[in-house]
């Protein structure tokens, strides 16, 4: 992690953004999709410890969660040829693709019982960003393009979302099943630590 102030920028933003407009869902998708844009055009911020893979399981590191959760930063790390299962949100979300690539799915609901329409897998590369919600589209599969690298990206949602009740789905019936996603990690990065910079500028 070179450049911690560029998230600290970023998370000062986008809660600015949030008290402004939190209300409206197409401000914060139009408006924090260029603020996360901006963010992982650069791949100079992120701590090691947030971009570590798992030979198994995709990753899901909370980089920032608002006090009071009105949006939570979360950065997903693919190992080669992870993906998730087919899954909703049920608040709004934002993919910034910053490392590798990822290819993300749409699935549409019928009735019960019968298989789910799908869509065309679209190819996310890096400073692409992604929409999801109730209201453009809530349900997903997202997997990592490549099968011999690791890819990341940052997802910024309306929620703690972490501790969202969500759902899965089994694309052949329809059928649903509840989830909460949790973290990988017990501890957020440090982004905060700014004392040495401080120091550095005191007056001997």
């Amino acid at each position: 992690m070179s450049n911690p102030e560029r998230f600290r920028t970023f998370i000062a933003s986008f809660t600015r953004l949030i008290e402004r407009s939190g209300d409206d869902e197409r401000t914060m998708l139009g408006e924090g999709a260029r603020l996360l844009r901006e963010l992982v055009r650069h791949d100079d911020w992120l701590p090691e410890s947030a971009a570590q893979p798992h030979p198994q399981y995709y990753q899901q590191h909370l980089l920032h969660c608002d006090p009071l959760e009105r949006f939570s930063v979360v950065s997903f790390v693919w190992g080669p040829g992870q993906k998730t299962p087919v899954h909703d949100h049920t608040v709004w979300g934002l993919i910034g693709m910053m490392r590798g690539a990822e290819l993300c799915r749409r699935f549409e609901r019928h009735d019960e019982g019968l298989p789910m329409s799908a869509a065309e897998s679209v190819r996310l590369l890096p400073g692409d960003v992604d929409q999801v919600s109730p209201t453009v589209g809530d349900i997903h599969e997202v997997a990592n393009a490549y099968d011999d690298r690791v890819s990341i990206s940052i997802h910024v949602y309306g929620a703690n979302i972490g501790a969202v009740a969500r759902h899965v789905y089994d694309p052949a019936t329809g059928a649903e099943k509840n989830f909460v996603s949790g973290y990988s990690s017990a501890q957020m990065p440090n982004f905060w630590d700014r004392s040495a910079e401080v120091r550095a500028g005191l007056q001997p």
